[in-house]
Order: C-alpha cells, then sequence, then structure tokens
C-alpha cells in the first residue's frame, strides 16, 4: 500500500513571546492509501488546527507534512491552489454550495475550472450521483434539497476530481440522525469501492465508528489510536467509547 499522507514531528504555536498557545505538540502519523482515518478529542484538543494545517489552510510552526510525496510546508502561496484542486477533496459541516448553481453544477465546479471536457464532465457527474443516490435531485438548486442531500452532493463535489486525500471536517454536524447514517454509509462505501482515502475530523463516536481507524487527541498530542480490525461497528464504537472517557470528554463530547 503507497503512503498517501506522513507527519513528521508537527507543532503549531499561537501567539508570541511570553503569551504563546501550543495547540499541536510534536505530532507524528501516515495514513497508507485506501484509508479511512478518524480524528476525536474533546473540544480545544487541536483536532481541528491539525485538519488545517494538512489542508494547508494553516501553517505549521514546525515539523513536514508530506502528501503524495510533496512536503506540504513548503508550497508557495502562488502553488496552493492548484495543490488544492490536484490532491485534495473538502467536506465542510456547511456544506459550502454555491446557491446559484445547480446540484450538478456544484459537483461539478471542480472539473470545470479545470477545463475538463463538457461530455466527459455530465458523465462523470451522473456516475458519482449514482454511488450517493442523488441523480434525482441534479437539476435542483441547494435550497431546493435537504441538509442530507445537500451533504452527499458535497460528497460527490469532494471526490469528483479523485483527489489523493479527502478530508471531511464534522461532515454530519449539521444533520439530522437520519441523514447523517446514510452520508457516512455513502462515505463507507466510497472507501471501500472506489478506494478513496479519507481523514475525518469529528467529536460523534456513531460517526467515528464508520472509520477504519480512529487517532485521539489530548492537549495537542497523539493520546492513543484505536483499529476496527475484524469487530463488528457495534464493538468499535464501544471501544470508541471507553477511549473517550479514558481522555476526558464528557457527553457533549460524545454525541
Amino acid at each position: 500500500m503507497n503512503e498517501v499522507l506522513k507527519l513528521e514531528h508537527i507543532q503549531k504555536y499561537y501567539g508570541s513571546k511570553g503569551n504563546v498557545t501550543k495547540a499541536i505538540q510534536d505530532i507524528s502519523f501516515s495514513v497508507q492509501e485506501g484509508e479511512f482515518v478518524g480524528i476525536m478529542g474533546a473540544s480545544g484538543s487541536g483536532k481541528t488546527t491539525l485538519l488545517n494545517c494538512i489542508s494547508t489552510i494553516d501553517t505549521v510552526s514546525a515539523g513536514h507534512i508530506y502528501l503524495n510525496g510533496t512536503d506540504v510546508t513548503e508550497i508557495t502561496e502562488k502553488q496552493i491552489a492548484r495543490f488544492r484542486r490536484e490532491n485534495l477533496g473538502f467536506v465542510f459541516q456547511d456544506f459550502n454550495l454555491l446557491d446559484t448553481l445547480t446540484i450538478s453544477e456544484n459537483i461539478a465546479l471542480a472539473l470545470t475550472i479545470n477545463r475538463v471536457p463538457a461530455d466527459e464532465i455530465d458523465g462523470r457527474v451522473r456516475e458519482i450521483a449514482g454511488k450517493l443516490n442523488i441523480t434525482d435531485i441534479l437539476d435542483k438548486y441547494p435550497y431546493q434539497v435537504s441538509g442530507g442531500q445537500k451533504q452527499r452532493c458535497a460528497c460527490a463535489r469532494a471526490i469528483i476530481n479523485q483527489p489523493k486525500l479527502i478530508l471531511a471536517d464534522e461532515p454530519t454536524g449539521a444533520l439530522d440522525s437520519h441523514s447523517s447514517q446514510m452520508l457516512l454509509s455513502a462515505i463507507q462505501s466510497i472507501n471501500e469501492t472506489l478506494g478513496a482515502t479519507i481523514l475525518m475530523v469529528t467529536h460523534d463516536a456513531f460517526s467515528a465508528s464508520y472509520a477504519n481507524r480512529i487517532l485521539f487527541l489530548r492537549d495537542g498530542t497523539i493520546f492513543t489510536e484505536i483499529f476496527k480490525g475484524s469487530n463488528s461497528r457495534r464493538t468499535f464504537f464501544e471501544k470508541i467509547l471507553d477511549v473517550l472517557t479514558m481522555t476526558g470528554g464528557g457527553v457533549s463530547d460524545v454525541c
């Protein structure tokens, strides 16, 4: 298996001189091609900061991040936009869809920007939409569909360009339980059938139970990690809850 992502001794500090906040302290790990990895931790543990550093939204204070062999920490401002288009797919909690575009046009946006031929775009959009069960809403606008359908559209947009890594930041945070389960099943299917590599930040143990491996952060460091292995999702869910208890996560960090 190929190594898609590698972090070496990542540190992230905010502030200066006598007023320094250490958000991330010496984090190292790697993600193999086709893995579905979850990142969990109580509020303030550093999980969102870590995701921002990996996605090039934020810069690291020390250490190196390698994505598909490229040192992310050395990418210049002029290269960032192209690097993201070619390597990363994003799924955000608040969808980030454009209301003036149809669902189909939102999904196709990355392909359009990369000047993919129109006939090829249509075929790829319909293929991805079929996998996510949103073919019947392709001609509608975001304000005409449900939250769950919006998030599946956002998921389709994230994978349409076949990125090296999909970053999901609390993807179920704005959804009800039924829509959350449908989205997570879709993400899991994308991981299993398309071999997509996924890194998901979540505070929700139910969402995390769909992943194959969980990294738990505490005070900006990796506290521990667990693997699903051959366990059922229910058993994995219970193991996640046990670890969250040890990391100091309360009910609000679990549900």
